[in-house]
């Protein structure tokens, strides 16, 4: 047994030798290094770059809302991450002798194979940058785009996120972003048309508008930015005459005003009197029909 063990000690010690073992271990401990010099850079940066967002806004500086700073957070985070991970791997492949340079050219190679490939990964992440420095819209915020509308929850390099009224997720590409409707930017306009019966006073009814328009202002000042007006009659229809009220609310209240405002254009409507035209459909039972049912009903009775 002892001289089992001795042999395979001295083919240990004949593979490896003392040195090599020594050489090994110090690149072992240099590549430790070097993982945790990268940790505490990229921790250092995490709280630099949190840091740098706490500061206040300053005249004449630029400043960003708390929607605009989270996505921006989270963006230079991401970039802030891959690069250290890029130079940590460099310099260990370095540090193990690894020729660098032959490997960032093979790099480049396939990266631009790739690339022929990706084209549309590099058009969305371009997309990306620009959505987000110019600012068109942020998380929190409603917007219609690529033929959907919903709830920003999430603004990527390659992906936007919304949420749509009926809770579906849509992820969007940013390269098919190409025309956003923002409803969070300035006053949103609340509009309502009204039809009125012809038989019906219009000046009496267009007073009665005005009265509404009135107590909207008044009991929603908090979100009516301007108005409501109402504007007059718009249109001669069919059977009704269409009168048409605007306001101008804040962003995302502008529903909440038109469904007040009719509600109350019915209930005042409904108490002064004035008809709002819908449809009726009369049925008129023509006389000789009449008169073979009473022959019918006679002839039975006798």
């Amino acid at each position: 047994m002892l001289l089992t063990s001795w042999a395979s000690i001295t083919f240990f010690t004949d593979i490896f030798k003392i040195e090599d073992l020594k050489l090994w271990g110090t690149k072992a401990l240099m590549i430790l290094l070097i993982l945790v010099v990268a940790r505490i850079a990229m921790s250092l940066g995490y709280l630099l770059i949190e840091r740098v967002f706490q500061v206040q806004y300053i005249p004449g500086k630029i400043s960003f809302d708390e929607r605009k700073k989270n996505t921006l957070k989270a963006l230079l985070k991401s970039v802030l991450r891959y690069a250290i991970y890029f130079i940590a791997a460099i310099t260990i492949l370095d540090e193990l002798k690894v020729p660098v340079t032959a490997v960032l050219s093979a790099a480049g190679i396939l990266g631009l194979a790739v690339g022929f490939g990706a084209q549309n990964l590099v058009r969305d992440v371009i997309t990306g940058f620009f959505i987000l420095f110019e600012d068109q819209f942020s998380v929190g915020e409603y917007i219609e785009t690529a033929g959907v509308g919903g709830i920003v929850e999430e603004v990527g390099l390659r992906a936007t996120k919304l949420r749509d009224w009926g809770g579906q997720l849509h992820i969007i590409p940013n390269g098919e972003i190409t025309k956003v409707t923002n409803h969070n930017r300035g006053s949103m306009r609340a509009l309502v048309e009204v039809g009125i019966a012809y038989e019906e006073d219009i000046n009496h009814a267009l007073k009665v508008l005005g009265e509404i328009a009135r107590g909207m202002a008044r009991d929603y000042a908090h979100v009516i930015t301007e108005g409501p007006d109402v504007l007059g009659v718009v249109n001669l229809g069919e059977s009704e005459v269409l009168v048409r009220i605007i306001a101008k609310t804040k962003p995302m209240e502008q529903w909440a005003v038109e469904r007040e405002m009719r509600r109350r254009i019915k209930e005042t409507f409904d108490k002064e009197g004035i008809e709002i035209p819908y449809p009726r459909r009369v049925y008129i039972q023509p006389a000789e029909n009449e008169g073979r049912k009473k022959s019918k009903v006679q002839h039975s009775e006798g």
